[in-house]
């Protein structure tokens, strides 16, 4: 899926029961507009993250949350915190 566009890429999650995991904020976007509540989406922001923070952080949420907390859900994760909005986003 390397060269998938996001609307493909989304599509393929929500075929298959997945959350998308990126720091492309164009994903938030086309949820808002399609007004969905699947795929989840975990929204990595605040700078540069390289492949090993991204996992330490992955790590560190999957511990702290159930599935319940991601199903139906975006998650926006920075070196701080973490807030989730529940799909559909609306407004």
């Amino acid at each position: 899926m390397a060269k998938a566009t996001d609307a493909e890429i989304l599509s393929r999650a929500r075929q298959e029961a997945r959350t998308v995991i990126t720091a492309d904020l164009d994903y938030s976007r086309l949820l808002a507009l399609a007004r969905v509540t699947v795929p989840s989406l975990i929204l990595f922001r605040g700078g540069n993250w390289s492949e090993i923070d991204v996992i330490k952080r992955m790590h560190e949420l999957l511990q702290g949350l159930s599935e319940i907390d991601i199903e139906q859900s975006m998650l926006i994760v920075d070196r701080q915190r973490v807030r989730r909005r529940r799909l559909p986003l609306l407004g």
